[in-house]
């Protein structure tokens, strides 16, 4: 049940409302932020004395791979990844297993844990999101939603080479709604459709095989496509050659397409209260710029190419960019980026598995280990932290380590003390190859983030940039009741003792979900409730009927049956469709 609890005497963090460090009260009543809680009320809410401490909103990860198909392949391919950690049971939750893929209940213990409440699946296989659904209403604690994977898909590519702009945006809207899907995803458009032929595509203009359409093209008519139909969120795009020394140049080649567009985004819900505008103002949400980041012509050469990309960023205002951070260790990749993935094959030797999900989309998967002494391993960690060190405004970025891809979700805290820390990033560096101080450029920064920066990186720019802005990563009255109370007190807050804020960041002092304190030091108390989102964007329904005349004649080829397809409601835990798009 909702609950009421007053935290009392913390140090705010709320950039969304611009609060900074301000010692107030916060209030939650069945499940909501309040301005204020009547006598009797106070005499009965459950109580924590934050004094001393640092107290933000609940986590919002806009961006990991926690559930489906290619996440369950993780899982399956790793039996040492289980051995090396588990979770035993208790009389309150389950027992689990898994480090860089955790099982869906170790997941959802581990991340609130940490202090987060809200997570967002990266990239949905329409086929298999039913799949991706079981997997999100088992995991615990998190409120969660996912991102359709259209880049590659078979309609939406077919549509866009006739230029039917209205058959096209009726299918995303039918499919958002079908699959219960949040927003659009985009991986490497145009060559993972190539990869069912071996091949890949190497430029933006460059067509593929049997559509004969270009990447440009396919990131330009869904881009018109998601802000004509008012979107929740920008397209999240996973540009071409990824992981390719020299993809920086295609990288900000890709963003410019997107410049000048007008954004709108048509959601009908109500909106917390807030003093900075919360609804979204980017037209493009770049994943993983690390990836994306590389210069250089092969792998003896490269370099980061971060700067690059993040100069342009600093001059535009239309790219909202997460990180894909590499904190070292072990990891597991996971994409829809089937050519990538191979690629990685290719290097390391390691297994691996690639899978086409028909005429929708692919995947793969290989597990993996970044080295310290490794010289293109250390560039990358380096490259991560360029990723939010060399952009200036935090609202434009946003921390993630694309887990599993760079690194588990449970090594946020290290990412979070390196860029608060330079004395950390100056250790770190002594113990990597020197490649990461010869070839990027974060030996030069000396810029430290301040625990305001931190909360826009891990709480209100990923809930603004997806649309969640109007419940999730502030503490305005109508928000959402979840909280993170860190054992920080900003005043005596030394960034040189940096195991101190590894600690602190591992164990959240208190969690605080709809108004129930979840975990005390680290340590799972309660299990209330989550929701799942989804996007129910309405189109004229002549549109949808000519479409789908298409669909189902197209359906003799696929192995399920039409009905068979879509994604009901029961599998979801607690469904909240957001309305898009909709009649007023």
């Amino acid at each position: 049940m909702a609950g009421t609890i007053t935290i009392k005497n913390g140090y705010v963090f709320d950039p969304l409302n611009e609060i900074n460090g301000e010692i107030m009260d916060v209030f939650i009543k069945d499940g909501k932020v309040v301005r204020e809680l009547s006598a009797a009320e106070l005499k009965n809410a459950k109580v924590i004395d934050a004094s001393g401490m640092t107290v933000m909103p609940g986590g919002v990860d806009s961006h990991s791979h926690v559930a489906g198909a290619k996440v369950n392949a993780g899982r399956a391919m790793r039996p040492e990844d289980h051995y090396k950690a588990n979770l035993q049971k208790t009389s309150l939750t389950h027992s689990g297993s898994g480090y860089t893929v955790p099982s869906v209940y170790k997941q959802g213990y581990d991340y609130s844990a940490m202090g987060y409440t809200t997570v967002f699946e990266a990239a949905i296989p329409p086929l298999e999101a039913r799949h991706t659904h079981e997997e999100m209403h088992a995991t615990p604690l998190l409120d969660m939603g996912g991102y359709l994977v259209l880049g590659n898909n078979f309609f939406m590519m077919r549509y866009l080479r006739e230029g039917d702009m209205e058959k096209a945006a009726a299918y995303v809207a039918w499919m958002m709604k079908t699959h219960k899907a949040y927003g659009i995803k985009c991986v490497n458009p145009a060559g993972v459709e190539n990869w069912s032929w071996g091949k890949n595509v190497s430029s933006l203009d460059e067509a593929n095989i049997h559509f004969e359409i270009t990447p440009r093209e396919i990131i330009k008519g869904l881009t018109e496509i998601n802000e004509h139909l008012g979107m929740p969120m920008p397209v999240h795009l996973h540009a071409n050659n990824l992981g390719h020394p020299g993809c920086y140049a295609i990288t900000k080649d890709s963003l410019k397409i997107f410049d000048g567009v007008k954004t709108r985004q048509d959601m009908d819900v109500e909106w917390a209260e807030t003093k900075i505008d919360p609804s979204r103002n980017r037209s493009v949400y770049l994943s993983h710029l690390m990836f994306n980041g590389f210069a250089g012509t092969t792998w003896a050469d490269c370099e980061s190419g971060v700067k690059g990309v993040a100069d342009y960023i600093n001059n535009k205002d239309h790219v909202v960019t997460d990180s894909g951070c590499t904190p070292f260790g072990e990891a597991t990749v996971m994409t829809g980026d089937g050519p990538a993935i191979h690629d990685l094959y290719t290097l390391t030797g390691n297994k691996w598995s690639s899978t086409d999900v028909e005429m929708e989309c692919g995947s793969g998967v290989l597990p993996f280990t970044y080295y310290k002494s490794n010289p293109v391993h250390s560039l990358q960690w380096a490259m991560g932290l360029e990723c939010l060190l060399l952009i200036n405004d935090p609202w434009k970025t946003i921390m993630t380590t694309d887990s599993p891809n760079g690194g588990p979700f449970t090594k946020y805290p290290e990412v979070m003390t390196w860029l608060m820390s330079e004395a950390f990033r100056k250790q770190t560096f002594s113990e990597c190859h020197k490649w990461a101080n010869d070839r990027s450029t974060l030996g030069g920064i000396n810029r430290e983030l301040s625990l305001y920066d931190l909360a826009i990186l891990t709480r209100a720019n990923p809930a603004k940039t997806i649309g969640m802005a109007h419940r999730k990563g502030s503490l305005g009255v109508g928000a959402d009741g979840d909280v993170t109370v860190y054992n920080i007190n900003p005043q005596q807050l030394d960034a040189n003792d940096y195991e101190a804020l590894l600690r602190t960041f591992r164990k959240a002092e208190y969690t605080v979900k709809d108004g129930e304190i979840v975990v005390v030091k680290g340590e799972v108390v309660s299990l209330p409730g989550k929701r799942t989102y989804y996007s129910d964007v309405h189109v004229q329904d002549e549109r949808e009927k000519e479409m789908l005349v298409d669909v189902k004649d197209w359906f003799r080829y696929y192995t399920i049956g039409f009905a068979n397809y879509p994604t009901p409601e029961k599998y979801l835990e607690n469904p909240t469709p957001i309305q898009v798009n909709g009649e007023r």
